[in-house]
């Protein structure tokens, strides 16, 4: 049996919001949890920690990137684009009734052999805060909401929790912090062991997809009270 590569083993996609406290994210442990720092580069750190009852560990990824928050929730928006920057997303894309603040997504994660391929039925939440300049993303796994497909395995618990917080017109703060039980025969000390490099290359590569021209002159809209309701092109920016 070959041995599981490291840089091609990924879980899922990623997240959504709640409100701007990252305590409130439901089952996620908050800034309060046990985190271990295990990896710094690029201005990157990743952290574990370990949850009550769960054989897999939990991730935290905080990183400094340098593209816009509009750029990075245009990139967010885009239903297809896990398959850009998440690691070894294969399959993205939306379905179901929806909106921009509440919306549903299928994705397919690629797994090494002889592990079988996940697919995840997610829950899209936005929420943002046009005084805060912060947006949340929140993802949760609803698995029943679309049929079983038998060339994978479906995950049935994913929470994904994703907060922007500008810090200029072109810089912006990401915490990531995600918890996934990836079903079936994966041993949990191996899924503890690679879990670093997921967020690790994904962020790498979402600085530098959000960069792309086609993610450019987007614009936040809020509503009078100020909670935002949508992310648009800009009319002089439209193709």
């Amino acid at each position: 049996m070959r041995l599981l590569n490291r840089r091609r083993f990924s879980m899922a996609l990623a997240t959504l919001l709640l409100p701007f406290d990252l305590t409130l994210a439901g089952a996620l442990p908050g800034d309060d949890a046990d985190w271990e720092l295990r990896k710094e580069s690029d201005d990157i750190r990743i952290y574990t920690t370990g949850l009550p009852g769960s054989d897999f560990e939990a991730f935290k990824a905080v990183a400094d990137l340098d593209a816009s928050l509009p750029q990075l929730m245009a990139v967010m928006i885009d239903p297809e684009s896990c398959t850009e920057w998440v690691h070894n997303c294969t399959i993205s894309r939306a379905f179901g009734d929806g909106d921009f603040n509440d919306r549903y997504a299928y994705s397919v994660n690629d797994m090494p052999w002889p592990v079988q391929d996940r697919d995840y039925v997610i829950r899209i939440r936005t929420r943002g805060n046009e005084d805060a300049h912060v947006v949340v993303m929140d993802l949760n796994a609803i698995p029943d909401a679309r049929k079983d497909n038998d060339d994978y395995v479906r995950v049935e618990k994913s929470d994904t929790l994703y907060r922007f917080e500008s810090l200029g017109p072109d810089q912006t703060r990401l915490t990531w912090i995600q918890h996934t039980e990836p079903n079936g025969s994966i041993p949990s000390w191996l899924v503890n062991s690679l879990i670093v490099d997921i967020p690790l290359e994904s962020m790498r590569k979402l600085e530098s997809v959000a960069q792309k021209p086609r993610y450019a002159g987007y614009k936040l809209v809020f509503s009078p009270s100020g909670e935002l309701v949508d992310v648009v092109k800009s009319e002089g920016d439209v193709e």
